[in-house]
């Protein structure tokens, strides 16, 4: 079987795609503890190693998974990725060079020194743009790989919800890129009732991260009743009702939204529990999505665990940085198809 390691694991939905496509994911790295509680719920087998990727070399996460040096099949990192996002670009809320945004470079440290046969990188679409990501690319090809990128909409992969993802693929010289390698190839297109119609009641459900409690005060709760169901919007919400900082500017109009049955949702972001973050109302009952219908438009597996020790928020925030695993199967799957085999 094909082997990979994960950087940057995060509560595990890319080695999620990884596994299901038929990958053995051998090896991963995550620096926080409670996201690390979630991918070793969800992923017992694979080599965890639970620490600030900066502290570790290419050869010591070569011998914690038994493979030697230019043996592992495939290397995959999703940096943290805030600062090269339009949002915090346009708030400039961040310095131009903020030392976490430097993480990419350590994605080309260990490719130097492991020599995996193939690279997968994840990001916003804002990197391709930025100079560091060029940078990145020169320092590949200098060691000995040719890499291509492209900007995927996950909604052609099945993924119930829009978001836009930058995925670079490179490969270790003398091989060639696979034809055609970011085509989903047939085009799925999820709704949001396609992917969480079918949930139980939440509350009743005997599902944890279904049944978290949504409490909200009184006049909330009457801004959400007066929001009309499948796809409406703070707009429609009589005036009397509406928030007043919402008068005061004409800005971020899905706070507050609902989402519509059969449309994709919104990118399912950190503040995907909070309906004052954006159109993060269930279509029809009087509250917000709950966690679990959040990890399932993320295309997360009904069933996959999180750890919930640091509470609603943290798990909120897992699932909002989660690489959405369907995005990934095609893709991996062509990888093993076309030159794995």
């Amino acid at each position: 079987m094909n082997t990979a390691i994960d950087l940057f694991s995060g509560a595990g939905g890319l080695s999620t795609g990884l596994t299901q496509a038929g990958f053995s994911v051998v090896g991963a790295v995550e620096k926080d503890p409670t996201s690390a509680e979630t991918y070793r719920l969800n992923h017992p087998n694979t080599r965890l190693l639970v620490t600030d990727i900066r502290d570790l070399t290419g050869p010591q996460i070569l011998r914690e998974v038994g493979l030697e040096r230019g043996r592992l099949d495939l290397l995959t990192g999703c940096p943290p990725c805030q600062g090269f996002s339009t949002l915090r670009t346009r708030r400039r809320t961040r310095p131009v060079m903020a030392p976490r945004d430097e993480l990419i470079f350590e994605i080309l440290r260990l490719t130097r020194s492991m020599r995996p046969r193939a690279l997968v990188v994840e990001n916003v679409p804002g990197l391709a743009s930025d100079p560091r990501f060029q940078a990145f690319r020169d320092g590949l090809h200098a060691c000995g790989y040719e890499s291509d990128f492209a900007i995927l909409d996950a909604t052609h992969f099945a993924v119930p919800q829009r978001r836009q993802r930058l995925v670079l693929l490179a490969m270790r010289r003398p091989a060639t890129l696979p034809s055609e390698w970011a085509s989903p190839g047939r085009i799925e297109h999820r709704t949001v009732r396609d992917a969480i119609g079918g949930l139980a009641e939440a509350g009743r459900s005997g599902d944890p991260l279904h049944d978290l409690p949504d409490r909200r005060s009184r006049a909330v709760m009457a801004r959400i009743r007066a929001t009309p169901k499948d796809g409406g919007s703070r707009s429609d919400v009589p005036r009397h009702l509406g928030c007043p900082c919402h008068s005061a500017s004409d800005g971020y109009h899905d706070v507050y939204g609902r989402m519509a049955w059969d449309q994709v949702s919104p990118t399912i972001t950190s503040g995907c529990h909070n309906p004052s973050k954006g159109r993060f109302l269930h279509p029809e009952a009087h509250r917000a999505i709950t966690l679990r219908e959040a990890a399932i438009l993320q295309s997360f597996p009904r069933g996959y665990r999180f750890s919930m020790k640091r509470g609603k928020e943290h798990v909120a925030w897992q699932i909002g940085n989660a690489f959405p695993p369907a995005l990934i199967q095609p893709i991996a799957r062509r990888l093993r198809r076309e030159w794995f085999t």
